[in-house]
């Protein structure tokens, strides 16, 4: 039986920090909604602060992509390892669901 390999990537500290800073700023945001949700906010505004972290984690999957695509991506290129294409066209079949 072959064995499942799984990759990790390390970040710099600034790219961590960035990462979860972000994280930080949208567990706030869905706290937020929570209270609105607890406080009978009109629907209208509850939609907007849901769009609103809807779109922050579409920036923060952005921001993990691109850094993903310049290190990870283009490192496995450089050693030859073209099955990362692969992994890119699932990537971005799930992107697009």
């Amino acid at each position: 039986m072959e064995k499942s390999i799984k990759k990790k990537t390390i970040r710099s500290n600034d790219e961590k920090k960035k990462i979860i800073n972000r994280l930080n700023r949208i567990k706030g945001q869905i706290n937020g909604i929570e209270k609105m949700v607890d406080s009978d906010c009109y629907c209208n505004d509850l939609l907007i602060q849901v769009v609103a972290a809807e779109k922050s984690l579409k920036s923060l999957a952005n921001f993990i992509l691109e850094n993903h695509l310049y290190k990870c991506v283009a490192e496995d290129l450089e050693k030859g390892d073209f099955q990362i294409i692969d992994e890119l066209i699932s990537l971005f079949k799930r992107f697009n669901n």
